[in-house]
């Protein structure tokens, strides 16, 4: 029996994908969350042979989650949902703790083929998603204006940015408008969108 847990902030999609999923006869969903911060101590106690995560979750703070998860959990496959429309989620930091990525639009019966490969150590990509990773257009920001765009993520103000970041005020303005131009964005929040929906965050 191949034991799940299910890490994905849509709880309609959760609860579907552990319906489905327990329909299997080899497959038994053993934890289901709606956040990642809770993961490293659920799979602790429930001893997942397999975690399906979704890439929407995986910010910086995901990542070094899913770095605990391997290193306290390390017989535990991961495997990450990825919008087909964003396949720059597909990305390389997350390569050493994932052992596959799959497309959230994937057929029930084939996501289940794909969690029996990962349970047996098998790397997984999901076709639809590596031919949209490939075809993708980079990121066209610089490592500081990645970390900027983070943050500004979360809503901050221009001296909060700043003060996070040990930046002056000026600096971070001047990064927020190569970002703008980069993006072709007429204000920060627009540029954070267009990088989200490209993956590139």
């Amino acid at each position: 029996m191949i034991a799940i847990m299910l890490v994905e902030s849509t709880s309609l999609l959760r609860g579907a994908l552990a319906a489905v999923l327990s329909t299997e006869a080899d497959l038994d969903v053993v934890a289901e969350l709606g956040r990642i911060d809770k993961a490293v101590p659920v799979a602790r106690a429930v001893h997942p042979d397999v975690v399906v995560v979704g890439a929407d979750l995986l910010d910086d703070d995901g990542i070094s989650t899913l770095e605990e998860l391997h290193r306290d959990v390390p017989t535990c496959a991961v495997i990450v949902l990825v919008d087909v429309g964003a396949p720059g989620a597909v990305r390389a930091e997350r390569e050493p703790y994932v052992r596959g990525f799959i497309g959230r639009d994937t057929a029930p019966n084939q996501l289940a083929d794909y969690i029996r490969r990962a349970a047996k150590g098998e790397r997984i990509i999901d076709p639809t998603l590596a031919v949209a990773a490939w075809c993708a257009p980079r990121s066209p920001f610089t490592a500081r204006e990645l970390e900027i765009l983070r943050v500004a993520a979360l809503g901050l103000p221009s001296n909060e940015i700043a003060s996070r970041l040990h930046l002056s005020v000026g600096t971070v303005r001047n990064y927020v408008s190569a970002i703008m131009r980069k993006t072709g964005a007429r204000n920060r929040l627009e540029a954070v969108r267009i990088a989200q929906d490209a993956g590139w965050l």
